[in-house]
């Protein structure tokens, strides 16, 4: 063969083995778990500390960072511009805006709820925010539920979900008070108080008269149950009517819980994990009469945020499943219920970053937000099923 017949057979060849290459480095690549194949899809791209993904009936995803911005992604585009009407928050350690939740009828009535680090006069503390969403703004807004918590910028807790019933859930964090000292006093034992509390209110922000503590005196009347650490995940089951919730343990002691009304979950009288630093003792035992035991406990930690019951058709080998994700994991652990108890069955999407929250969209996938913790931009992904062969 000549050279110019080589070099036009290279010119040819060329652009078909490069075509290639790009087709095989863009395809997704297929994960395997215990009984499901999965592929995961950026949905967006651009979020800075993303902490809560809510669905809009348009198709539109709601995406708050928790700097104080809350994001619009339509069309698979991140808007520019973030929605305005948002309160001002308390941007530190780990506070700021935190879970964005839709009223179970916003297609009539347009409430958005937004959690929130408030801003004190000598510190801050969680926030329940209500406002109508048109045209792509916030209007007539207005903290509906404030806690009675001072602390360290951290553990506010933060997450929001509905039952049935239209009754409004919503977790606070312990404040990061020590868990030194006379333990039956800590704060989150206190019912004088909201630190580490679970409260149950109306959707308007009012006190539900059934409540456990409504007539306790001294007791705030909007606590549903008391004694957690960091509860970053709250979902009602949507078959059952379980109250499913995690929170963080310490070094170790990350935990799945099932929330009855008036019960103690025991921080930090017992518990898993041991203090930062040398890992000082902190609990007398793991459990203890009187206080609930975790349905899942995780030694190490993982550190929990975002928590999902899986009740869609896209994934039918996952349905019924809970998922939880993992900030210091790196994962999504998949965990099987049977009645009331949980076994984790996989670990999905490690390596990916750090994950906040984990939801179920309206097309039956799972979606995960995926958080830097120094704040370099980060996606929205979707977990898609792929076909076993």
């Amino acid at each position: 063969m000549s050279r110019q017949s080589l070099r036009h057979a290279i010119a040819l060849v060329l652009p078909l083995a490069l075509c290639a290459t790009r087709a095989s480095a863009q395809a997704p690549t297929t994960f395997k778990s215990s009984v499901q194949d999965y592929r995961i899809v950026t949905v967006a791209d651009g979020f800075v500390n993303p902490w809560s993904i809510a669905f809009l009936p348009s198709g539109d995803l709601l995406v708050t960072e928790r700097q104080g911005r809350l994001r619009i992604v339509r069309g698979g585009k991140l808007l520019p511009n973030p929605v305005a009407g948002v309160p001002a928050v308390a941007a530190a350690g780990q506070g700021g805006l935190l879970d964005v939740v839709l009223h179970p009828n916003f297609a009539q009535n347009k409430f958005v709820y937004l959690t929130y680090a408030k801003p004190l006069a000598n510190g801050s503390t969680t926030a329940l925010y209500r406002a109508r969403f048109e045209n792509d703004a916030l209007v007539d807004g207005k903290d509906i539920f404030v806690a009675e918590t001072r602390g360290r910028p951290g553990h506010f807790g933060s997450r929001v979900t509905f039952d049935k019933s239209g009754h409004l859930f919503m977790s606070i964090g312990d404040r990061q008070a020590p868990p030194e000292g006379d333990l039956p006093k800590h704060p989150a034992q206190d019912l004088t108080n909201h630190h580490g509390k679970i409260v149950r209110l109306m959707d308007d922000g009012t006190v539900p008269k059934d409540n456990p503590f409504v007539n306790q005196s001294g007791a705030k009347p909007e606590i549903w149950s008391y004694g957690h650490r960091n509860p970053q995940g709250l979902q009602i089951h949507p078959v059952t009517g379980d109250l499913w919730e995690i929170e963080h343990g310490p070094q170790g002691g990350d935990e799945l819980n099932l929330i009855l009304p008036g019960k103690n979950y025991g921080w930090p009288v017992v518990g898993f994990g041991v203090n930062y630093g040398p890992g000082k003792a902190i609990h007398a035992s793991t459990m203890a009469p009187g206080m609930e035991n975790a349905k899942n406990v995780w030694v190490p930690s993982i550190a929990t945020s975002g928590l999902l019951v899986y009740t869609g058709t896209k994934f039918p080998a996952w349905t019924g499943s809970v998922f939880v994700g993992g900030l210091a994991g790196e994962r999504v652990a998949r965990l099987t219920l049977d009645g009331q108890k949980a076994e984790v069955a996989d670990n999905l999407v490690r390596g990916r970053g750090r994950v906040r929250d984990v939801r179920q969209g309206p097309d039956g996938f799972i979606y995960v937000a995926l958080d830097d913790q120094q704040g370099k931009p980060t996606s929205i992904v979707r977990l898609e099923p792929v076909a076993r062969r």
